[in-house]
């Protein structure tokens, strides 16, 4: 069964996600989270489907859990000021992480799940990693994180002179206007979220280079399983060794496969 959930956020925007389990009461003890990456929506994700249905019939239940960015726009209204405001990819803010993840872990404590894994896919595995390396949650009791998104392969298309353009844009006080260029060439923003993906470094944290930053997995103290696609072509043709380079920088790498 599907359960539509309105998730609001510290700062009131109101989260969209679906809550799969077997009935309309909690009967399990354990739900995974599983926060989405950039339009990381049904539509363009189906397996979220595959998901939630498989885990349902091991007893656990799943959250797909939207963040700002599942959808290009979300019209929405914010629950702090009763006002409609508009969300999505085109005014996300990478700061935004630690509220969106913390929502969610809220929603499951107060459902009272005794047992949560925190996942993520794409550049969700990206936020989880930020969270988690930040937040030593006691709530949460494992990860999974599924294809990291390789943010430096995403941005190798950006131009120079459209780097130059952001941060001018930024530093002229302009940041919540649009760009005048699609960044990485599919996204319409505003000039501050271009900045946070090129400049802010918030969630660039993992690398196919062995002396990439992995401050922020270093720091991360739960164990858990890291998983991606042999044809993912976001880790330089070499998935195996993407993952093992993420892994040997985690204090707990051992426990985690």
């Amino acid at each position: 069964m599907m359960f539509r959930l309105d998730v609001p956020t510290k700062r009131g925007s109101v989260l969209n996600g679906v809550l799969f389990r077997q009935e309309e009461k909690r009967v399990s003890d354990t739900v995974m989270i599983a926060i989405t990456g950039i339009h990381g929506n049904f539509y363009s994700n189906p397996f979220y489907y595959n998901i939630g249905d498989t885990l349902n019939s091991g007893t656990i239940d799943f959250i797909y859990a939207q963040t700002n960015d599942a959808f290009g726009k979300i019209e929405t209204v914010n629950v702090n000021t009763g006002k409609k405001e508009i969300i999505g990819s085109w005014n996300e803010r990478f700061s935004y992480t630690d509220e969106d993840i913390n929502a969610y872990l809220s929603f499951a404590e107060e459902e009272g799940y005794a047992h949560i894994i925190l996942a993520g896919h794409s550049l969700g595995a990206n936020k989880v990693i930020y969270y988690l390396s930040r937040h030593h949650d006691p709530r949460v009791e494992h990860f999974f994180l599924l294809s990291p998104a390789n943010l430096t392969y995403m941005m190798s298309g950006v131009t120079e002179r459209e780097k130059l353009l952001i941060r001018e844009q930024v530093e002229r006080g302009d940041g919540e206007k649009m760009l005048p260029f699609p960044f990485m060439g599919w996204v319409p923003c505003i000039a501050s979220t271009a900045y946070d993906w090129q400049f802010s470094g918030l969630l660039n944290n993992v690398h196919t280079a062995k002396d990439g930053d992995f401050s922020q997995a270093e720091q991360i103290t739960h164990t858990g399983a890291l998983l991606v696609g042999t044809y993912d072509n976001f880790t330089d043709g070499d998935p195996s060794a993407f993952f093992r380079n993420l892994n040997d920088h985690m204090p707990a790498a051992k426990k985690t496969v």
